[in-house]
C-alpha cells in the first residue's frame, strides 16, 4: 500500500516515513500546493494531511480534492485540538483527526483502522484471493501455502491487481501506482513485468486470472480466461 505524507516539518515528516515504512511505500510533500498535487494523481491508499502547510493550508488542500472526485482516506495531522477545527476538518471529507503531539501506537492503530474501513477487510496486512495470500507488510506471497517467488515490482503489481480485481486498470494508472508518475521510466515497463508475474503464475494455473485488454488494460478476475 502507498501513503503519501504532506507535512512541513521536515524532522516530523521524516520520523513519520521512518515510521510508517516499514509497512507501507511512501511519498512526501512539504508544502500544500505540492501535496495537493501529489494526491491529485489519485495512486494514494491514504494521505496524511497536516494543517497547518506553506502556500496552501490543509483544509484547503482536501477540499480541493474532494470537489475533484478525488475520495482517497485524508488523516488530517494539526497541532489544534479544538472541536471546532475537527469538526471542519470532518466534515470537509476527512477520515479522521489526529492532535499533535501524537502517540505512534495510536497513528499507526488509526491509519489501520482507516484502511480497514475503506478497503472492506478486517485485516490490511494480507490480501487473499483463493489460495493465493500476498503479506503486505513483508511482500511476501505464497500460494497454496508455499512461497511463491516473484522479482523486483512483481509483487507490487500483482498485489495492486488482486486488491482491485473485477476492475480494469490501464496501464497508465498502473505505472503511476507502482513506479510513481514522475518516473524517468518508460511506462512499457508495465507489460515486461505483468508478462513475468504471469510466468511467475503460470506454474500453478494462476496466471489464467490475468487479461490483457488490448488498448484498455489489465483485468484480474475471478473468470477462468483459459
Amino acid at each position: 500500500m502507498k501513503l503519501l505524507i504532506v507535512e512541513d516539518d521536515r524532522l516530523l515528516s521524516s520520523a513519520l516515513a521512518r515510521t510508517l515504512g516499514s509497512t507501507y511505500d511512501i511519498d512526501q510533500a512539504f508544502d500544500g500546493e505540492e501535496g495537493l498535487f501529489y494526491a491529485a494523481q489519485d495512486v494514494y491508499d491514504l494521505v496524511v494531511l497536516d494543517v497547518m502547510l506553506p502556500e496552501r493550508d490543509g483544509f484547503s488542500v482536501l477540499e480541493a480534492l474532494r470537489a475533484h472526485g478525488v475520495n482517497t482516506p485524508v488523516l488530517m495531522l494539526t497541532a489544534k485540538g479544538t472541536t471546532a477545527d475537527k469538526l471542519h476538518g470532518l466534515r470537509t471529507g476527512a477520515d479522521d483527526y489526529l492532535t499533535k503531539p501524537f502517540d505512534r501506537d495510536e497513528l499507526l492503530a488509526r491509519i489501520e483502522a482507516i484502511l480497514r474501513r475503506a478497503t472492506g477487510r478486517r485485516d490490511v496486512s494480507t490480501i487473499t484471493f483463493k489460495d493465493l495470500v500476498l503479506h503486505t507488510q513483508t511482500k511476501q506471497a505464497t500460494l497454496a501455502g508455499e512461497p511463491l517467488t516473484l522479482k523486483g515490482k512483481q509483487y507490487d503489481v500483482l498485489e495492486y491487481l488482486v486488491s482491485h480485481r473485477g476492475s480494469l486498470i490501464s496501464k497508465e494508472r498502473l505505472f503511476d501506482k507502482i513506479w510513481g508518475f514522475m518516473s524517468d521510466t518508460s511506462s512499457n515497463v508495465v507489460e515486461v513485468y505483468v508478462s513475468a508475474l504471469r510466468k511467475a503464475l503460470a506454474p500453478s494455473g494462476y496466471d489464467r486470472y490475468i487479461t490483457t485488454i488490448r488498448g484498455a488494460g489489465y483485468l484480474f478476475s475471478e473468470d477462468d480466461h483459459e
